[in-house]
């Protein structure tokens, strides 16, 4: 864990900090507007699983307020157009997800147990996992979840943080969930920041 402590360091100490801070301030400036801004991010986690994050980032861009009115037939359309992946069961969730998008910021605000918070999302939006549950806490500004990819699981493998789990399951998500709070105490970060850190160590980016 030690020199992912220190290449966590580094780049803390570098211009990437101001770009990661922003980034962050952005997310926590969503969680205050509208339930239908929201939405749309929801639906924008809902493109990322098993997706290119910049091909999603356009598609979301693309599509707009599409989420939000077209039917599910043109929605469908032009997710396919844009480029999205499995654009016809994505197109499918997202239009049965639509029952929340007025309702959506309240719901996750009643909740005052964050463990609870993603449950309800994975187990009332389709196409939900826990990451995509954590990665769109992490956009509308909550900070205590750890987004899980291949890309987060790459970075901690190298640096023998953990090892390389066969699946990525309930079980092995919470414990590798674990294993990133323990870096983020070191390194004094929330989880939100831990990500867009080890994402910039994998990729040299920094996304959403």
């Amino acid at each position: 864990m030690r020199g992912l402590l220190k290449e966590i360091d580094k780049v803390k100490e570098s211009s990437v900090q101001k770009k990661i801070n922003s980034r962050i301030k952005e997310f926590k400036s969503l969680r205050r507007k509208k339930s239908q801004d929201i939405f749309k991010e929801l639906c924008f986690c809902i493109l990322t699983a098993n997706s290119n994050a910049e091909r999603c980032i356009d598609v979301h861009c693309n599509v707009g307020d599409g989420f939000l009115n077209l039917s599910r037939a043109k929605l469908k359309n032009k997710l396919k157009e844009c480029g999205a992946r499995f654009h016809t069961k994505r197109a499918g969730y997202i239009y049965e997800s639509r029952r929340y998008k007025d309702t959506l910021k309240d719901v996750l605000k009643h909740f005052k147990d964050e463990h609870k918070r993603r449950e309800w999302l994975v187990k009332n939006v389709k196409g939900i996992g826990y990451k995509e549950a954590s990665h769109f806490l992490r956009n509308i500004g909550y900070s205590n979840y750890a987004i899980i990819d291949f890309h987060i699981i790459d970075v901690l493998a190298k640096y023998r943080v953990i090892k390389r789990p066969q699946k990525l399951n309930k079980k092995s998500y919470f414990r590798i969930e674990k294993k990133l709070k323990d870096v983020a105490e070191k390194v004094k970060l929330n989880l939100d920041e831990l990500d867009l850190y080890l994402w910039y160590l994998e990729t040299g980016k920094v996304l959403k």
